[in-house]
């Protein structure tokens, strides 16, 4: 059986390079079958896609989606060749995980960010994480603190780059101003019902930085298929655009955003072995400027200005 052609990847850091379209795991926990096996059959219908990217973060299925993909990779360890591994920290959500926890909080100290290092590590059973993400702002966050910390962890090869998540061109600027090593990446949501990115800053930053962009909830989380106004106007403009590429409404989504200057790299949640040969096909679909506004145009419920 012929493999499919690779998917391009998008270098965020020196050595590291992200597949352009990347796998998330928020929702494997909620999975029918997340044995070992079950796991091991996705990321192997991952890679042979060529997606070869897989998204964490320590919260994800209140705290257990880590360790379900490190069990996978511990039941089968030649998995981990050819792949990226990135997850996040910072968010402190109520969870028996963490019984001391009273209210849902941020934690950006050096303490907590290098022990959940630690503890993702142990979890996901890896030597070093590929792109550490700071998930959301922190009101409380130290910039010099933080920074230092995160320079330590690339230096000591616990991470090999960091990143950003959720964050505004002035968040990203004041962790940046704290650090030697270049952030990689900023993580945000992006898709045809939230447009706020393409014109509050946070992709004129990306670009200005040449820093490639990583799209959380490319689908709007399902929002797309539902039956409100706008998602119903979007899905007519992508409609037309799939029909015309042979391809599903997903695929030309992803197509979308694919066509953005900024590198975007989507972060898809399917748990189906079966989508991801349709998801890449978005790598091939044709987008002219006017047939991206028109979808832009149906985000924004009008003419652009």
């Amino acid at each position: 059986m012929s493999m499919p052609a690779p998917i391009p990847a998008i270098e965020l850091a020196p050595g590291l390079a992200l597949s352009r379209i990347v796998w998330g795991a928020w929702r494997l926990a909620e999975a029918a079958d997340h044995a070992p096996a079950a796991v091991a059959a996705r990321i192997r219908a991952c890679l042979e896609q060529g997606i070869t990217t897989f998204d964490h973060a320590d919260i994800y299925g209140d705290y257990r989606c880590e360790t379900l993909f490190g069990d996978a990779l511990r039941a089968d360890p030649g998995l981990k060749a050819g792949m990226q591994i990135v997850t996040k920290t910072d968010i402190m959500l109520l969870s028996k995980a963490w019984p001391g926890t009273r209210v849902k909080h941020y934690d950006t100290t050096p303490g907590h960010v290098c022990a959940s290092v630690e503890r993702s590590l142990q979890r996901l059973g890896v030597e070093a994480i590929d792109l550490l993400l700071i998930h959301r702002p922190d009101p409380l966050m130290d910039a010099q603190a933080l920074g230092a910390c995160l320079d330590g962890l690339v230096d000591a090869g616990k991470i090999r780059a960091a990143g950003v998540s959720n964050f505004m061109p002035w968040d990203v600027d004041l962790l940046q101003s704290a650090m030697r090593h270049r952030l990689a990446t900023n993580q945000l949501e992006i898709h045809p019902l939230h447009l706020a990115p393409f014109t509050n800053g946070q992709l004129a930053h990306a670009l200005q930085h040449r820093m490639p962009v990583m799209a959380w909830s490319p689908l709007a989380g399902g929002r797309l298929f539902g039956a409100d106004p706008a998602a119903a106007r979007v899905r007519a403009v992508l409609g037309r655009i799939a029909q015309a590429a042979g391809v599903d409404l997903t695929a030309a989504t992803l197509a979308w955003l694919l066509h953005h200057p900024a590198r975007i790299l989507p972060v898809i949640g399917t748990t189906d072995p079966s989508r991801l040969a349709a998801t890449r096909q978005a790598l091939a679909v044709p987008m002219d400027r006017q047939t991206w506004f028109e979808v832009y145009e149906a985000g924004l419920g009008q003419a652009v200005p």
